[in-house]
Formats: structure tokens, sequence, C-alpha cells
């Protein structure tokens, strides 16, 4: 706690700094995880953005077990005498070890940065995000830096292991048992948290957030399984077009799937009360729609964002995977 104590020290002489890691940190949140892959999936590159979606599941999976078998508090539980910054208090939910704005950090930037090693520019740019979000997560008073060095640790064992099936096209076959494995891994964490015998001292707040994630991340690794077996074979969206196109894919695209994802919190509310099974449900057609109904407009908009020469006649740009 003495590097804690040191940096709230340095966060009341200059709170403008607790400002700019205030918005540092966001950049490990599942928000700015779940950009990037959609990004990717759709402008980029399919596989690209599989790998990163995938470094991102199995990262959760193993964040919320440690969190929920370790059960380490917060620091300011810990330590009631220890202040953090307030404005980050409202993200910093759950148990406290290992960090999951780091592993996310680690997960998404340094995918990218092994995936586009090639690119002085993204082994720049992407490892210096990464200690940026590590560091404001400290900064802030929200994480310790065991929290925060095992969470990076683990993301990054995650990429290294995970590359090795996109490196390469595998073909329709090998993703759809790459997602069956997720899949198995989605049930397995549910039913651990579900079933195992919690300690009496067990946060029920905590244990019910654990519990909401796993069916959360059973519901969206199901909408993945639905992708690969449905996307490849009726809808094999081009990830390339014109840029107006483009932009539009990913700001309309992230409305949709972010409104449905947001929107389907009241109605599942007033159907099913508190019970948490519904966020499978909410996870799984927001999966569905970012993944199969959204990429059905893609020829559309490239159409529309074309330029038209002279004698009216429509050309399309080459359009690559």
């Amino acid at each position: 706690m003495s590097w804690l104590y040191a940096l709230e020290t340095l966060r009341h002489a200059a709170p403008w700094l607790a400002s700019i890691f205030s918005f540092i940190t966001y950049l490990g949140g599942e928000a700015v995880f779940f950009a990037v892959g959609l990004f990717l999936l759709w402008c980029v590159d399919k596989r690209e953005g599989f790998y990163v979606l995938s470094v991102s599941f199995i990262g959760t999976v193993v964040n919320q077990t440690v969190k929920i078998i370790c059960r380490i508090p917060r620091p300011w539980v810990r330590d009631p005498d220890f202040t953090i910054w307030e404005g980050a208090r409202a993200e910093a939910t759950g148990y406290s070890f290992p960090s999951g704005h780091s592993q996310n950090a680690v997960g998404a930037f340094g995918a990218l940065a092994l995936w586009n090693r090639k690119r002085r520019a993204a082994l720049i740019l992407f490892p210096i995000l990464i200690v940026l979000v590590m560091f404001s997560r400290m900064f802030l008073g929200v994480h310790t830096p065991a929290d925060v060095f095992v969470g990076a640790g683990t993301a990054l064992l995650l990429i290294f292991l995970v590359y090795p099936v996109f490196s390469r096209d595998r073909g329709q076959r090998a993703l759809v048992c790459w997602v069956v494995f997720l899949l198995a891994i989605s049930l397995a964490y549910l039913l651990f948290v579900l079933l195992y015998p919690f300690p009496a001292d067990t946060d029920p707040v905590n244990l019910a957030e654990a519990q909401k994630n796993g069916w959360s991340l059973l519901g969206s690794v199901s909408g993945m399984l639905l992708f690969a077996l449905i996307e490849p074979r009726f809808v094999n969206y081009k990830t390339g077009a014109p840029l107006p196109a483009q932009i539009v894919k990913l700001v309309g695209g992230l409305a949709l799937a972010l409104g449905l994802k947001e929107g389907l919190k009241p109605l599942c509310s007033l159907l099913f009360g508190s019970a948490l099974f519904p966020s499978a449900i909410r996870y799984f057609l927001v999966v569905i729609a970012a993944g199969l109904l959204w990429p059905l407009t893609f020829p559309y908009l490239s159409k529309i964002s074309a330029k038209t020469p002279p004698d009216g006649n429509h050309q399309l740009p080459p359009q690559g995977e």
C-alpha cells in the first residue's frame, strides 16, 4: 500500500492528473475492447477480429475465475484510511485481484501489436497505451501493483497462446471447433459460479456479478458459434470498402450494438425481474445483430459511397477480405 499512498499524495497535489488518467483508464474498459474487436471484424480482417475477441473472451473467464476464488477486496476496503479518485469508483466493481482493465488493455493492444508487429508505429503506440492504462489503475487508487501486473501478465500469456490458432486461415471447420471450445469454457465457468459452495464470507453482490458475467459470456459465445456456422456461407461480407462506407459501418454498427445492449436491459428487467439468465439472451442478440444482420448492409453502403464517374456508371473499388 505504500506505493498507492505515494500516488494518493501526488493525486491530491495535482488533481488535474487524475482527470487525465480518468480518461486514459477507459481505454481498458469493456466498451473499448468491444469496439476494437468489431472494427477489426467489419473493416480490417475477420481473423484478426476473432483473434482479439478470443483473447478478450478467455481473459475474461480467467479474470473472473481468479477474482471469485481469491476474493481480495479493493484497496480502500482493505485500508479504510486510503482514499481513491471518486470518479473511478463506478467502474471499480467486484473484487480487486486481478485488474480487469489492465488485462483488457494488454489483451486488446498487445494482440494488435503482435498481429501488426511489422509496423513500427504499432510496436510503439500500443505498448505506450498499455503502460498508461496500467498506471492509471494504480494512480486512481482502484488497484494495487499486484492486481495490475497479474492481470497484465495473464493477458500477455494468452496473446501468445491464442495467436497460433489465427496465424493462418484454417477454414470454417477449424473456426467452428474453436468456438465450440470457447463455448465449453464459458459453460464450465457458469456452472462453477452457480454451483460451487463458496464460503459464507463471499460478498453476495460480487458473487451475483460473477454469475451475471457467466450468463453474458455464454450468450456471447453462443452468438459467435452461430456466426461461425452461418456467416461464411450465407453472408460472407467483405471487410474492404471505400472510406465513407467504412465510417458508416463502424459508427452505425457500434450505435446498433451498444444501443441494443443497453436498450434490452429495461425490457429484460420488465419480463424477468432480477433474474440473471436474461444477460445471456441480451448478449446473444447483440452478437447476432453485429455479426450477421448489420453486415448485410455492407454491399449497399459500398455502392452508395462509391464515386460516380462522369458517364454515370458506378465503379466499385476492389474489396478484399
